[in-house]
Parts: C-alpha cells; sequence; structure tokens
C-alpha cells in the first residue's frame, strides 16, 4: 500500500475503512475487482467526491480513472450505499423517534445535462439560472440522514414526503419540518403513523397549529448537516448526468459523516 504514501488529502482512516471493508467484500462478486483494491477504489472515489474534480483528473496514485468510475458505477447500481446507509441507521437505537425532514437547492452544471431519457427524468429541472437538482433528505433526531432522494430543483418538497417515508421502514414519534411540508394529507400521514408533526401552519391557513419552540429548535442539525454534505464539491454542485451517479456521491458522503459523528460519541 506504499500509494497510500502520497500527499493526498482526505485518504480513508483505518477506522474507517474497518466500517466499508465488510460491505465492499461481500459486494466483490458484483464489482469484479480484488478484495485488496477495494480501498484504493474507495479513496480514489472519496477523492472525485471532496474536489469535484472530474474523473479523467484522477491522480494516477489512486489507479486507473475509467476503472475506477466503472466500479463506482457497479456498486451505485447494486444499491450498495442504500445497503450501508441503513446499516448506520438501524445502529442509531432511539434516534429514530424523532425525525426531520428538510430539503437543499443543488446547482447543476451544464456538464450534468444529456443524461438517458431526459433531464427531468434524471432529476434535472430548469430554472432562470440554468440546471437544478433538489436533494430531499428524512434524518433522525442527531440530523443524520436515514433516506435521501433527488427530483428535479422545481418540484415542492411536501409532494416527495412518500417517497421520504417509503425509503425506511421506521415510523417517528416525533416528525420536524418547515412550512414546506404544511399539508393536511402529511399530517394525516403522520397521525395514522402515530407521530406528532412539529410543523409551522403557513399564514394564509385559517387552522394555526402550535408548534413546540424547544423541539422544532431541534430542526437546525439538519440544516448543519447539509452544509457539512456540501463540502463534498461533487455534492454541492452536480456535475452527474444520471441521478443515481449523483445520489450515489450524496450517500457516500453522508455516509462518511456518520461515521465520523459515530466515531466521536
Amino acid at each position: 500500500m506504499a500509494w497510500r504514501s502520497a500527499l493526498i488529502r482526505g485518504l480513508l482512516t483505518d477506522e474507517e475503512w474497518s466500517f466499508f471493508e465488510p460491505f465492499l467484500v461481500s459486494a466483490s462478486p458484483l464489482g469484479g475487482r480484488p478484495a485488496r483494491d477495494h480501498r484504493r477504489v474507495l479513496d480514489a472515489i472519496f477523492w472525485i467526491a471532496r474536489t469535484g474534480a472530474p474523473w479523467r483528473d484522477l491522480p494516477v496514485e489512486l489507479g486507473n480513472w475509467n476503472s475506477v468510475f466503472r466500479q463506482f458505477r457497479r456498486w451505485t447500481a447494486s444499491g450498495l450505499w442504500d445497503v450501508v446507509l441503513e446499516a448506520l441507521a438501524d445502529g442509531a437505537g432511539e434516534a429514530d423517534l424523532l425525525q426531520m425532514i428538510d430539503s437543499t437547492s443543488i446547482r447543476a452544471h451544464h456538464c450534468a445535462a444529456g443524461g438517458k431519457g431526459g433531464t427531468h427524468r434524471q432529476g434535472l429541472g430548469r430554472s432562470r439560472g440554468g440546471f437544478t437538482s433538489k436533494l430531499h433528505i428524512r434524518g433522525n433526531a442527531h440530523g443524520l440522514p436515514i433516506a435521501l432522494h433527488v427530483t428535479a430543483g422545481q418540484e415542492a418538497d411536501c409532494s416527495n414526503y412518500d417517497a421520504l417515508m417509503e425509503a425506511r421502514d421506521s415510523d417517528p414519534a416525533i416528525m420536524l419540518g418547515d412550512k414546506g411540508y404544511d399539508s393536511d394529507p402529511i399530517r394525516r400521514d403522520l397521525s395514522d403513523r402515530g407521530a406528532v408533526p412539529e410543523i409551522p401552519t403557513k399564514r394564509n391557513r385559517h387552522l394555526q397549529h402550535y408548534v413546540s419552540r424547544p423541539l422544532y429548535a431541534l430542526r437546525s442539525r439538519i440544516e448543519c448537516f447539509i452544509n457539512r454534505l456540501k463540502n463534498s464539491r461533487r455534492v454541492a454542485t452536480r456535475y452527474d448526468q444520471t441521478a443515481d451517479s449523483f445520489l450515489g456521491f450524496a450517500a457516500l458522503s453522508s455516509i462518511r459523516l456518520w461515521i465520523r459523528f459515530a466515531h466521536v460519541t
């Protein structure tokens, strides 16, 4: 592993690799690479995620860019990142009792256009400033994601509530959300799940719902997570033509933040 002596920032620590290794080795029949290469491939993918650089600019110390790209696509298509994220969420204990939902707009580079099936099918929407995507996030009590979903940038938050809830079978006791999720169907669904919606009411509604200020203040945790997530430039700006590749980078960057949080606590 002499390649790890190269002056490249952000390489996996031994603790991070010890978490990823069982998932990647078990996925090796899908990946088609020797298990000993997986750490370098993952280092290369994280380098791309952190820097936002084109695949062709990958440092030679981290491997052949095309081989790394194809491995990333295989792992992403296999649903591996969803499995890893679910394992982290399952290990968080009672943190699922309080959940929160939010979204963030992502400006897309012009090279993100051209994906198969058209821009909207790939989670791209047109706005005055160009193409945009929206990353929808369902988080636990720590603000860490337990479900991710990507859509075109102009789609309303409330219309993607169902997709976030279907992505993980764990009903909250309390759900935090901003006014973008203030809708009667969402409130009814949460009530049916036995959850209390801590969602402020829009001003134009006749029936105003009370919100606990101390509980609602906890929603800042998911906002802080989004800020940290966008330190990965491949997430802060979308360069990928396909929605699943962009979501793969978002999931991987989220997983690394999960692991770091777990080691701190």
